[in-house]
């Protein structure tokens, strides 16, 4: 299974965002990682703000570089914004899905729930992290998984509204409702850079 399995708070103190979730590192060391992290930077070009924004937006979502342009060509096939699209096709998958249903603390915990078969989509196993939700989906915990404790203590820490998922506590099951707005995902991500790069 393909996926960034480096340091995450070196990452998270290179963006200077909490991107795998709460971060003490970022809070004792806010400033870059390595031993020039302290000291102040020279101007970086356009090609590097943009490339940086890619990456932030692949290590936040945990998909890996292939995978990424793959869905990026896929978001220019389609109609509408192409930044916005690819963000649209970035929350529509399964993983990010149940980590925004409140499932999972976190995407990569998220990823692992779905690789080890504890979820549905439509009453089916599905165990492909990736799999692009359809509105109307309805993405589920299987039977037997209902008891799992990661799943519970998640659950009871309280989950965040998102206006495009429709939560059932009694049925432990979400349903993809509509694709997000931009303006409802809560990202800090600059989609149109990421668009300038893949333009060039």
């Amino acid at each position: 299974m393909a996926r960034y399995t480096g340091p995450k708070a070196k990452i998270a103190r290179k963006f200077q965002e909490a991107i795998f979730g709460p971060s003490k590192a970022l809070q004792k060391k806010s400033y870059g990682p390595g031993q020039h992290g302290r000291s102040r930077r020279r101007k970086q070009s356009e090609y590097a703000i943009q490339l940086a924004e890619k990456q932030k937006a692949k290590y936040t979502y945990g998909v890996l570089e292939k995978q990424f342009a793959n869905t990026f060509e896929k978001a220019t096939r389609k109609k509408g914004v192409t930044g916005e699209v690819l963000l649209q096709l970035l929350e529509a998958r399964l993983d990010n899905t149940v980590y925004r249903l409140g499932i999972a603390p976190t995407r990569r915990s998220a990823r692992q729930l779905v690789s080890h078969k504890h979820i549905t989509v439509n009453g089916e196993i599905v165990n492909i992290p990736s799999y692009s939700l359809k509105e109307g989906d309805v993405v589920g915990v299987r039977e037997r998984s209902k008891t799992l404790e990661v799943i519970s203590n998640s659950l009871a820490a309280g989950r965040k509204q998102f206006s495009w998922l429709e939560w059932d506590g009694k049925e432990f099951a979400g349903k993809f409702v509509t694709m997000p707005q931009r303006d409802e995902i809560p990202e800090n991500i600059k989609e149109q850079l990421i668009v300038e790069l893949y333009s060039k």
